[in-house]
């Protein structure tokens, strides 16, 4: 009986023992587990962190992209094109003017491109750099019609030219970056910023003789008196232009001659000192809209409508008052801007060109040989 109660006891012992054990491992592996999830949460916290000051590193690298032009920061790009432009000063019959140029390397020669209108009638010519260091200048080649003109500085060392790159205007579109630097009002090396407003367009000058200057820039960069001639520079400050004019009393309408035009004429303005590529009709028009066409009885709301045709001239018995161009050579023709600026970029004195007129209410082709646009009297 002794030994059964003994037996007993030993069991209800060895079960106190076991369940304190478990008990105490239970107690251990609580601690263990409290100590690795604290560990676990702080290391989550450190992550936490680092990835809000990887998100904060992130914020702050799209923030410096606003402010760069394709890589390049305004900054570099204005140091690196400041010393190319020049200021131009010259005295006239009425006075004193001043604009903007910018240097240009053409087979391995110095020379300052900027507007005609900018030297036009100017004696006393000088070239002014960056530095200060002003040279008397000579205009070598010059063209009304696209009122572009080469300078020559006289005596100035070559350590004065830093020329720049002048790269196809094709490239551009509609609501890119530009960047003019000129000489507004005299503030020599002024920075503006905008974009591309538009392309193709034509305006016209008292320099041109009446005629259209096609294919133009439209830009809402700030163009000013005195930045006429002064470089147009695309996202990586390449010219992509010439600053040229501004349209009285407006806000952010300023236009450019494109650089297609400046690499199209600048080996005859150089060598001959004037260009002779610019196609002539002979003939004034008007741009069609829905309100002449209901006027006319026309059955086309678009082209140009012929107003006068010159005696003697390229188109002169193949055209007529009243006919409405509405094609050149299969290319739409919608008004006066696409006209011109397919006339100047595609075309040249002599060639054939096919135009798509609306005589009455017919559709016929009609072929003109082009002529080259009278000497300007300018």
């Amino acid at each position: 009986m002794t030994s059964k109660r003994l037996i007993r006891a030993s069991a209800s012992l060895f079960v106190l023992l076991f369940a304190a054990g478990l008990l105490i491992g239970g107690l251990g592996i609580y601690y263990i587990t409290y100590l690795d999830v604290n560990n676990l949460n702080s290391q989550v916290l450190h992550l936490q962190s680092q990835v809000s000051d990887l998100n904060g590193f992130q914020n702050a690298t799209t923030q410096n992209i606003t402010i760069l032009q394709n890589g390049t920061s305004l900054e570099n790009i204005y140091q690196g094109v400041l010393n190319s432009v020049v200021l131009i000063q010259g005295d006239t019959s009425t006075g004193t003017v001043q604009g903007s140029g910018f240097v240009y390397n053409f087979e391995s020669q110095n020379v300052v491109l900027t507007n005609y209108h900018v030297v036009q009638g100017t004696t006393g010519l000088s070239v002014t750099f960056s530095d200060g260091n002003g040279y008397s200048a000579t205009v070598l080649g010059k063209d009304p019609y696209s009122d572009l003109a080469v300078v020559s500085v006289n005596n100035a060392p070559a350590s004065e030219f830093k020329p720049i790159t002048i790269v196809s205007s094709s490239t551009l579109n509609v609501g890119e970056s530009v960047i003019a630097i000129g000489n507004p009002y005299g503030l020599v090396g002024s920075l503006t910023t905008g974009t591309v407003s538009a392309l193709g367009r034509t305006i016209t000058e008292d320099t041109a003789g009446g005629f259209a200057i096609a294919n133009i820039i439209q830009t809402s960069t700030p163009i000013n008196p005195g930045n006429s001639g002064g470089p147009l520079l695309n996202a990586v400050g390449n010219v992509v232009g010439i600053t040229t004019a501004i349209v009285s009393n407006s806000q952010g309408l300023g236009f450019a001659i494109p650089s297609n035009t400046i690499l199209r004429e600048i080996s005859a303005l150089v060598t001959s000192g004037s260009y002779h590529g610019h196609s002539y009709l002979g003939v004034t028009g008007e741009d069609m809209d829905y309100t002449i066409a209901q006027q006319t009885g026309a059955n086309v709301t678009y082209g140009w409508k012929i107003a006068t045709v010159v005696s003697g001239g390229p188109s002169d018995g193949k055209l007529n008052v009243g006919d409405i161009v509405i094609a050149l050579n299969n290319q739409t023709v919608r008004n006066n801007d696409d006209l011109a600026s397919y006339l100047e970029e595609h075309t040249l004195p002599g060639d054939s060109l096919v135009l798509t007129v609306v005589r009455g209410s017919s559709q016929m082709p009609v072929t003109v040989v082009l002529g080259e646009r009278p000497t300007p009297s300018t």
